[in-house]
């Protein structure tokens, strides 16, 4: 009975949410079998058997669907989630969305994917004050985590999720993570600083779970 929505690359939300890989699969390529018969390709997608309202090529657009979502989730005891990208917040929607889903106690969910790179701009150079400084000055409650580590999102997911269902209203995160390639096929990222990528490289949430899991089970690296 919840719903999310997501940035227009939201093929592992649709996954997560129960969406049929082979359906999905066909979507992308544009088959009648597909999710949305063809028509929504690999970027509009809409599973809303799954609670998916949709993928927005629309920066923000995720936003204001789920605030949406969440008029209609009140006291049902289930959540609205947005999911969007840091570029996300220096949007129109973002203010208002946050605004009207604190006047309201919405119980949505906002959770900022800041991987430090809004297409080709860092996130610094046009985001003054931070992110999170944002949504708190709306006395929107926040929260930070490490996106490169599934067991700490796992975690806060479930406390942010718990706290918006037992009437808290509106909740932020902000997930530190990192983009490993470019905004495109053909942004061969030249402006990253040197050994930037390297660096985050070495925190692939792959790896941190796999060594984690060896940790725990004893499993050798390999």
């Amino acid at each position: 009975g919840d719903r999310i929505a997501c940035t227009y690359r939201g093929h592992g939300h649709l996954l997560a949410m129960g969406t049929d890989p082979t359906g999905l699969l066909a979507e992308l390529l544009g088959r009648a079998s597909g999710v949305n018969g063809g028509l929504a390709g690999s970027m509009n997608v809409v599973d809303p058997d799954h609670g998916v309202m949709g993928c927005y090529g629309i920066v923000g657009g995720s936003i204001a669907t789920a605030t949406g979502a969440a008029l209609a989730l009140r006291d049902s005891g289930r959540v609205a989630v947005a999911y969007f990208g840091d570029g996300a917040v220096n949007q129109a929607y973002f203010f208002e969305c946050l605004n009207f889903a604190k006047a309201l106690g919405l119980p949505v969910v906002y959770v900022c994917e800041n991987n430090r790179y809004g297409e080709h701009t860092p996130t610094e150079a046009v985001t003054p004050g931070g992110i999170v400084p944002r949504a708190a000055a709306l006395e929107v409650s926040t929260s930070t985590v490490d996106g490169m580590d599934v067991w700490a999102v796992r975690a806060l997911a479930a406390e942010v999720v718990e706290r918006t269902q037992n009437g808290s209203g509106p909740q932020f995160v902000e997930a530190a993570t990192y983009r490993f390639v470019g905004h495109s096929r053909s942004d061969p990222g030249k402006y990253r600083p040197e050994g930037e990528l390297d660096r985050w490289k070495e925190r692939d949430p792959l790896l941190v779970a796999a060594s984690r899991l060896g940790d725990e089970y004893g499993l050798a690296d390999d």
